[in-house]
């Protein structure tokens, strides 16, 4: 029941309001589907970011994929974190590591959903930035990576997410934006800082091709 809500809800509805309403230009990502498993690392300048990736992920897998959100935003109350895991499956984790409380730790929260099985997505810069500003990647996504080595990365960079809907802003206005993937890469060191650069490195790189002339896009 609740993949074929999510199917629904973002496969088919959330997608095509983004696209006709709003003017979101989705890039594929079907060669999702033949990874077992991933971690999508994207940008982040709006709450229509975690919409419009997961209304891009294959519907034959979207019930697979969790987004990583803040618990003191999106689950201020149980009731409201139950709605957000069932209409979103998202993984609600806290903003700060707290060793004293493994279970709840935020590292070992992201580490135990992939070992279940998940893919994730996760805004490596932690919080909403300015428009095509890339903030300074935050540890997080490197610590998890440099534990689960195997597992891929896939890098995604968005332009126009933050004037379609502003950060502090609840209100979406119709502009064009896009949602650019990269390929699915594998950690080449299990530093975490290095991993954050790479990761970092990969993400500009989709930025150059996302900004460029519309030629060069094909």
């Amino acid at each position: 029941m609740k993949k074929l809500l999510l199917q629904f809800t973002f496969s088919f509805l959330l997608r095509n309001i983004l696209k006709i309403f709003v003017g979101v230009q989705f890039h594929k990502a079907k060669f999702l589907v033949d990874e077992k498993q991933f971690i999508i690392v994207a940008n982040h300048n709006s709450h229509l970011d975690t919409m419009a990736l997961m209304a891009s992920i294959p519907s034959k897998i979207i019930d697979r994929v969790r987004p990583v959100a803040a618990a003191d935003h999106f689950g201020k109350t149980s009731r409201q974190a139950r709605m957000s895991n069932y209409f979103i499956n998202t993984l609600l984790i806290p903003r700060k590591r707290d060793k004293d409380h493994p279970a709840e730790d935020p590292i070992n929260k992201m580490i135990a959903a992939l070992d279940e099985g998940y893919s994730l997505i996760i805004f490596p810069e932690g919080t909403r930035g300015e428009p095509e500003k890339l903030q300074p990647l935050k540890p997080g996504v490197g610590i998890v990576l440099s534990k689960r080595p195997l597992i891929k990365y896939v890098p995604v960079f968005m332009s126009g997410m933050g004037k379609a809907m502003p950060k502090g802003d609840s209100l979406i206005v119709p502009h064009t934006a896009r949602l650019f993937y990269g390929s699915p890469a594998s950690v080449k060191s299990t530093d975490v800082h290095e991993i954050i650069s790479q990761i970092e490195a990969d993400i500009m790189e989709l930025k150059a091709k996302v900004t460029a002339p519309a030629t060069n896009n094909a």
